[in-house]
């Protein structure tokens, strides 16, 4: 797979048909900014939309990654912002409604001989659901793997993807763990789904320190102040820091123990692959 360094916390989406909003957000602490070309952008915009990238400044010495969110395979917006991505500068691409790991290959093949990273939405429609395990090996682009419920909830044709309580339905919670599967089983980054409600920070706290605990990497984000709550959810606390660096140092100690204690706790070979993770999510 392509190296793209530590994992991006915070990838903030943002539509391509704004100057004003494109350059906040690249003004903003996102880790990944991702100029979006679908779903944001009504179909007669698309064309303005790609103009407007097009002007964007260059980069300088720091700032987020630029990534930009194609549209789907097979429609005659794709090919137009295959034709974009040829003059642009970009860190990477963002593929939308992804079905199995061919599509990522197919979209490796159009961008070459540029080797762009890619960042595929995994759980956007019916069919996307029996492909998750596809992506593994599939294609040395792939860099990130994420998550939708609202296209998912439209192709299912659902009339709500929360139960009567709040949480997300089933269906949803399976896609959100598949993908999360499915992206570890690539060894690529997995990125949790958008927290809707950009008002309701409390909420969006919550959902990113559940995503981090259980293995997420990163979130999508819809709004600049989601920013700050996201970055801070994916980073290492200082206890957190020092306990991995302790388990490793004891691993590093005995290099043939299976079970060691570190103060007064036994600790394993899946704790040391817990702390070498930490470890790298400070880099």
């Amino acid at each position: 797979m392509i190296d793209c360094g530590p994992a991006r916390r915070s990838w903030l989406f943002v539509p391509a048909d704004s100057n004003k909003k494109m350059m906040k957000a690249l003004a903003s602490e996102a880790d990944a900014v991702i100029f979006d070309l679908e779903d944001s952008v009504a179909l007669s915009q698309k064309a303005t939309a790609r103009e407007l990238l097009g002007l964007l400044p260059d980069r300088g010495e720091s700032g987020p990654q630029r990534w930009v969110r194609i549209n789907p395979i097979g429609t005659d917006a794709h090919r137009h912002d295959l034709e974009l991505l040829e003059e642009l500068d970009v860190d990477g691409v963002v593929l939308p409604k992804a079905e199995c790991g061919d599509d990522v290959a197919d979209l490796a093949a159009a961008l070459a001989p540029r080797s762009l990273p890619i960042h595929a939405i995994v759980t956007e429609t019916a069919k996307s659901l029996f492909g998750l395990l596809s992506y593994n090996d599939c294609c040395s682009s792939l860099a990130a793997m994420s998550w939708g419920a609202e296209d998912l909830s439209a192709a299912l044709g659902a009339s709500s993807k929360y139960e009567a309580g709040g949480e997300l339905a089933f269906t949803y919670r399976m896609a959100r763990s598949m993908c999360l599967a499915g992206a570890v089983a690539a060894e690529v980054q997995p990125v949790d789904g958008v927290f809707a409600d950009f008002r309701d920070e409390p909420g969006l706290v919550a959902e990113a320190r559940a995503a981090a605990s259980e293995g997420f990497t990163g979130k999508l984000a819809i709004h600049p102040d989601q920013v700050g709550p996201i970055n801070a959810a994916f980073t290492p606390s200082a206890e957190e820091v020092a306990h991995a660096q302790e388990v490793v140092a004891a691993f590093e100690a005995e290099p043939d123990a299976g079970v060691l204690s570190v103060h007064g706790k036994m600790v394993d070979r899946p704790h040391l692959i817990q702390a070498r993770r930490v470890l790298a999510r400070t880099r």
